[in-house]
């Protein structure tokens, strides 16, 4: 009885995760398919925010330690974004933030390979300036 209670909570957060994570990038989306800042990850894909308008974020878990993860963020439209990516078990492995310069056309897009053995949650922190749009996805590819 006290496993299947495990299993329903474990179940319960991941839902919630995900529901967080869709209202995050339905809230403010304005791209239309294909037009993305960027592309859909496929079933690698952990979270995908193919366009988002100002500031904002994401937070997530159930990183698998056994493969390796990648984040890449992108933008377009003018001026900058800051980024600031934390792991929750491994803050050694954070990638620095960092700040993408956006063009007003095409998307500059920066992808970071954070390796194998993470486990845990992940959150993100994006400030845009005017008028940046930005998109982002953190992958695990099998």
């Amino acid at each position: 009885m006290k496993q299947a209670h495990g299993r329903g909570r474990a179940a319960a957060i991941t839902a919630l995760t995900a529901a967080l994570t869709l209202t995050l990038a339905a809230g403010t989306a304005q791209a239309s398919p294909g037009d993305e800042i960027v592309g859909y990850p496929g079933p690698d894909g952990l979270i995908w925010i193919p366009e988002l308008a100002g500031s904002s974020g994401f937070v997530s878990g159930g990183l698998a330690p056994w493969l390796d993860t990648f984040i890449t963020f992108g933008c377009a439209g003018g001026g900058t974004i800051e980024v600031a990516f934390h792991l929750e078990n491994h803050p050694d492995r954070d990638p620095a933030p960092f700040t993408v310069d956006c063009p007003e056309t095409d998307p500059a897009r920066v992808t970071f390979p954070l390796g194998t053995g993470l486990r845990g949650g992940f959150q993100a922190s994006v400030t845009a300036s005017a008028p940046a749009t930005w998109g982002a996805t953190v992958v695990q590819p099998e």
